[in-house]
């Protein structure tokens, strides 16, 4: 074979190898933390909303059970005084809140609540709405919705099972039953293909795994005890780790990768973290203010 026509030979193969293989992820997935809470109220419609309109590849949220099997969209399994007024626009108590436990609510209940007019006083910022704690349902019909009316790619959801053992039968089911609900209403949606499960509770991932192995699960992290000790709170590999991001660096997202691993890191706010979480190559950045990653990105 002549030289040239060896030199084509390989370009031809370099190209076909390329476009049979995967691109690695050339950039980080950006997670709208609650929405866009920065910018409007946490886990409120208008809030992921406003996260589709910017270009978030996933919509983050939390998820709890209401009193008649539904699940509701909140970070608490109450009304928080800090977040809701009374549906007469009172202020709330601690012990009027706890005392408001969502998983002996309805969701007609719930709804009446108003929790977005309060201000947030980490978010100055933050435009308040008279909204309420919205199903799991209503957000993907409606951001989906929104997705498509306005041109743009529909979101992918990031939802965080809250979960704590100290609240099995109190403030949401076991394990098991609230897992096997939360599925439920995943597959109702059809949204099974782009969803990511993120919990801090082993148990719940636990029971996700047996029930659906092929969902996408996320171990979330807030302690020091690192990797190995971690990851031995299950009994299976997690397809993604997701730590404070204080707690990643360029050992820990090496190790991960040797274990085939993603890392999403949160909740990752001022440019310069931004920046640095870039920087070292983390697979997703969870943010209350997307629109300051997209911007790193120059996505915006």
């Amino acid at each position: 074979m002549a030289p040239l026509d060896r030199f084509a030979a390989i370009a031809v193969t370099a190209f076909l190898f390329s476009a049979c293989t995967p691109m690695e992820n050339l950039h980080p997935d950006v997670h709208g933390h609650r929405g866009c809470r920065g910018s409007l109220p946490e886990n409120s419609l208008p809030a992921f909303l406003r996260a589709v309109e910017i270009g978030c590849d996933f919509v983050e949220l939390d998820v709890v059970m209401s009193g008649d099997g539904q699940i509701v969209v909140s970070h608490e399994p109450w009304m928080s005084e800090h977040l809701c007024l009374t549906p007469e626009g009172g202020t709330l108590t601690f012990d009027e809140a706890r005392a408001l436990n969502i998983y002996r609510m309805t969701v007609a209940e719930i709804q009446r609540y108003d929790c977005g007019s309060i201000p947030h006083p980490d978010h100055p910022d933050q435009e308040q709405r008279h909204t309420f704690k919205p199903t799991l349902r209503q957000v993907v019909e409606a951001t989906d919705e929104h997705a498509l009316l306005s041109g743009v790619v529909s979101p992918s959801y990031n939802i965080e099972v809250k979960s704590q053992p100290e609240w099995y039968g109190i403030l949401q089911p076991r394990p098991e039953p609230f897992a096997r609900a939360v599925i439920e209403t995943i597959d109702s949606l059809g949204i099974s293909g782009r969803v990511i499960v993120q919990s801090f509770d082993p148990a719940i991932l636990e029971a996700m795994h047996v029930e659906r192995p092929d969902l996408t699960l996320a171990l979330l992290v807030e302690n020091e005890d690192g990797l190995k000790k971690n990851l031995k709170r299950l009994s299976f590999k997690p397809d993604i780790y997701s730590p404070r991001y204080r707690l990643a660096d360029r050992d820990l997202l090496e190790k991960l990768r040797e274990e085939g691993i993603e890392l999403v890191v949160w909740t990752v706010n001022d440019k310069k973290d931004i920046k640095r979480m870039i920087e070292l190559g983390v697979d997703g950045i969870i943010s209350d203010y997307p629109e300051r990653v997209l911007s790193a990105l120059d996505r915006d």
